[in-house]
């Protein structure tokens, strides 16, 4: 009789969220970046100063971090 070949268990690889991707950006320090809302239209109707404290990029919160850990399997540390 032959041997039975001893089956190897491997992790199956995780997929990430390509729209979480595109929107949120990971600093060499580990923290995650996204652009602020309300900046995509309408612009008119918004003065100088609400408009450029649209802009820039801010840290995601402490509360979406483990959401974002799942989107992004890979892309934290």
């Amino acid at each position: 009789m032959a041997k039975a070949k001893a089956k190897i268990k491997t992790k199956i690889k995780l997929k990430t969220k390509r729209s979480a991707a595109k929107r949120l950006k990971v600093t060499g320090t580990g923290k995650v970046m996204r652009r602020k809302g309300w900046k995509g239209h309408l612009l008119s109707g918004k003065n100088a100063t609400r408009k450029r404290r649209l802009s820039g990029d801010v840290e995601i919160t402490k509360d979406n971090l483990e959401n974002v850990k799942q989107m992004l399997p890979y892309g934290l540390k």
